[in-house]
């Protein structure tokens, strides 16, 4: 089994789609099917297409109730447990198993994915049980696919399409997609326009565009500039598409559960947060910089400087994986 199964379950988190999230990274850092550019936890070392077991299902519900306990007990509502890992979460071969651990639970589970898995009929499966799920869609022309997403050499692009289109119909919660939008990778017109169009075909309830609002994993990596943004958002809304912006700060309204070090690691690991929000959560929960300070010190925490901002983040960690 991975290590650091006490880092399952973090928050509760602000959400700008979902309110009051507790997170479940149910994927040991940093393995996906995609390599984007954009990603707020840096660069791949390891990517595979093929599905493993990394927790438990048991494990994972044990540590969602242990934080919901926590919450509970500091007042903290929660809207969602959401299924946003270090990595892709759909290539936990027992994610639908934890799924159904935890529907008794009574709060609405949420998936974000990148959906490049969805082709594979066992993992609609999985998702069909939620009630809530964002598929990533941030190009329609091959090449700009492979520039910014940047997929495992073995994945194929109608493939992926095919099989959210094939979901969009058999599901019966909230389907919504998400577009990254990077500056001078896939803001052209033309390539939005593809996008939007293929969109529209699927049974969704909403289309949201997002800029980069976190350190990215290469440095060139730029937002959009508010025309690129604006002409996107029309684009969008000329196909029938119910659109928001993904383009704000979430805010500093993240949670505590009474033990600071462990609560901040469990954050950061999969949600970078601001420095601003740092020191609020720090007055919550009655603690003062130093902790910062011990956590840089032992190399457990790393600081960004992104946009005339400082972030901080969880230091990644080596996994094992379970047969």
């Amino acid at each position: 089994m991975a290590n650091q199964t006490d880092k399952i379950a973090f928050g509760p988190v602000p959400s700008r789609r979902l309110g009051r999230s507790v997170g479940i990274n149910n994927i040991p850092p940093k393995i996906c099917t995609y390599a984007c550019v954009y990603c707020q936890l840096g660069r791949t070392p390891h990517m595979q297409i093929t599905r493993a077991a990394f927790y438990q299902p048991e494990e994972i519900l044990r540590q969602v109730e242990i934080k919901l306990r926590e919450a509970r007990e500091h007042e903290e509502g929660i809207d969602y447990l959401t299924f946003v890992p270090d990595g892709e979460p759909t290539l936990d071969l027992h994610l639908g198993r934890s799924i159904e651990l935890l529907k008794p639970l009574g709060i609405k589970i949420a998936v974000i994915t990148n959906a490049s898995l969805l082709w594979q009929a066992d993992v609609r499966d999985a998702l069909r049980q939620t009630d809530w799920v964002s598929v990533k869609i941030d190009a329609a022309i091959q090449d700009t696919w492979r520039k910014i997403d940047r997929p495992h050499g073995t994945l194929r692009r109608e493939q992926i399409l095919q099989g959210i289109a094939d979901f969009s119909q058999t599901f019966h919660g909230e389907l919504v997609t998400e577009t990254m939008l990077v500056h001078g990778v896939n803001d052209e017109q033309t390539e939005l326009e593809r996008i939007a169009k293929i969109v529209a075909d699927w049974h969704l309830q909403k289309s949201y565009l997002a800029i980069p609002t976190r350190p990215p994993a290469e440095s060139w990596v730029q937002p959009v500039t508010e025309a690129a943004l604006n002409r996107a958002y029309h684009i969008f809304c000329a196909q029938g598409l119910t659109v928001e912006y993904l383009i704000g700060y979430e805010g500093n309204a993240f949670a505590r559960t009474g033990q600071v070090e462990e609560d901040l690691l469990s954050i950061t690991a999969v949600h970078p947060m601001r420095a601003d929000a740092v020191r609020e959560f720090l007055e919550r929960a009655r603690a003062g910089w130093e902790v910062v300070d011990r956590l840089l010190a032992k190399k457990q925490l790393r600081a960004l400087e992104y946009q005339g901002h400082t972030f901080y983040l969880r230091t990644l960690q080596r996994y094992e994986r379970i047969s």
